[in-house]
């Protein structure tokens, strides 16, 4: 019989994504499978992650969970369809009940803690990088290789496209099983370098009415949603796809406005209406409508999920004079110095023309913080042990509970 370990722990980190055809509405909700396909883009670690560390022990008297520095429920229903698919792979990795011949029993409780460096369900895609880092780590901590997306797809429909990096599409599928319904790579993170990402924070609050919900009753009540799913979506995946192979901006700014708008039109749509977007979203779009109308072409592109916080893609040449235009159309109450985060941002000056055209009022304050970023890898490995978010004896560590997990890193 082989040693057993006391603790066996791994810690893992994946990305955020941020869909560019969205995806909006299951048809099936236990394991959820969508009534389309979609398409995203996996933002890099460096700016935007979540940190999982996962530990085994014979020891352990239950599983139990730790989010933010906070112990919540371990019982979620999502959490433990992940837990019972990553045991059940295991189970087959080892030839049926071989229990005693693996290094680490399956008998025994977990203990799991996650933190991300971003506000938590401020729709900023926090569960798919949570789902997809708590997929990955299990799968390391019990030696489960292979498919893996459609696992993170039960805990967060999202999340299966948080196990790759890059340009990432989520299969709709056509079994009722849904084992055909996986991410695939569209193009790695390299594909296109000079890609860049603003994520203009406006909001760091939870959304009024969660992801969940709000889909279901679309799916209920919207027929513009059936449309869009099995006519406008297709089809749109398909130039999505071009775009990307072909790195046009253009292409790709113009079709990822008109995803997020429609997105929006069927959360309309759905009754009673759903609204994501407030009135400073509504001011983010048009000031990059009339950013683009000045320049001739499209420069910049929004894209908003289940919440108020753009997304904008640009091109690198693009980012200091659009920071700049954000900055004078919503200048930073007090943390002048923290307003651009993320990647390093050059200076600009803008031209008296352009601010004319698309600086018309501005409105102090309102955007929090700018973070800018670009696409990168899927999942990642944390080799060293001080990174671990458990000790030694499997429990965080008392200073990080005080810390807690809304910082920004």
């Amino acid at each position: 019989m082989a040693e057993e370990r006391s603790l066996a722990m791994v810690t893992c980190t994946a990305p955020v994504n941020i869909a560019v055809i969205k995806y909006w509405g299951k048809r099936d909700n236990d394991l959820i499978l969508p009534i389309n396909s979609s398409l995203s883009v996996t933002l890099h670690q460096d700016q935007l992650k979540t940190t999982t560390t996962a530990a085994a022990s014979r020891d352990f008297a239950e599983d139990r969970l730790w989010l933010n520095g906070e112990e919540a429920d371990v019982g979620h229903p999502r959490l433990q369809a992940c837990l019972r698919e990553v045991r059940r792979l295991a189970r087959k990795r080892r030839g049926g009940s071989a229990e005693d011949t693996a290094p680490l029993s399956l008998s025994y409780k977990i203990h799991i803690a996650t933190e991300n460096n971003f506000p938590t369900a401020a729709g900023l895609a926090s569960s798919a990088a949570g789902y997809a880092c708590l997929v990955s780590a299990l799968a390391r901590l019990y030696g489960v290789e292979g498919e893996l997306s459609e696992v993170a797809r039960r805990g967060s429909g999202s999340a299966c496209r948080s196990m790759l990096g890059g340009f990432v599409q989520w299969q709709r599928g056509e079994r009722p099983d849904g084992r055909d319904s996986l991410a695939h790579q569209v193009a790695p993170e390299t594909h296109w370098p000079e890609l860049r990402v603003l994520v203009l924070v406006v909001s760091g609050e939870k959304k009024p009415v969660g992801s969940t919900a709000g889909m279901q009753t679309s799916v209920d009540t919207s027929p513009l949603l059936k449309h869009r799913a099995e006519v406008v979506v297709p089809e749109r995946l398909a130039l999505m796809m071009r775009h990307i192979r072909e790195r046009d901006f253009e292409g790709f700014g113009q079709l990822t406005m008109q995803d997020s708008n429609q997105f929006h039109a069927t959360c309309l749509d759905t009754f009673p209406p759903i609204f994501y977007l407030n009135d400073l979203s509504r001011q983010i779009i048009a000031l990059a409508h009339r950013f683009n109308a000045h320049h001739g072409r499209t420069k910049v592109a929004y894209t908003f999920d289940a919440g108020p916080n753009a997304v904008v893609f640009t091109l690198a040449d693009t980012v200091a004079e659009f920071v700049e235009v954000v900055r004078r159309s919503f200048p930073p109450a007090t943390n002048g110095d923290q307003f651009v985060r993320g990647l390093p941002v050059g200076s600009a000056s803008l031209p008296e023309e352009l601010l004319a055209a698309v600086v018309t009022e501005p409105v102090p304050g309102a955007v929090r913080y700018i973070l800018h970023t670009k696409p990168g890898p899927g999942p990642q490995l944390l080799d060293d042990p001080s990174q671990h978010l458990l000790g030694a004896d499997g429990l965080p560590p008392p200073l990080r509970l005080s810390l807690g997990g809304h910082h920004l890193g």
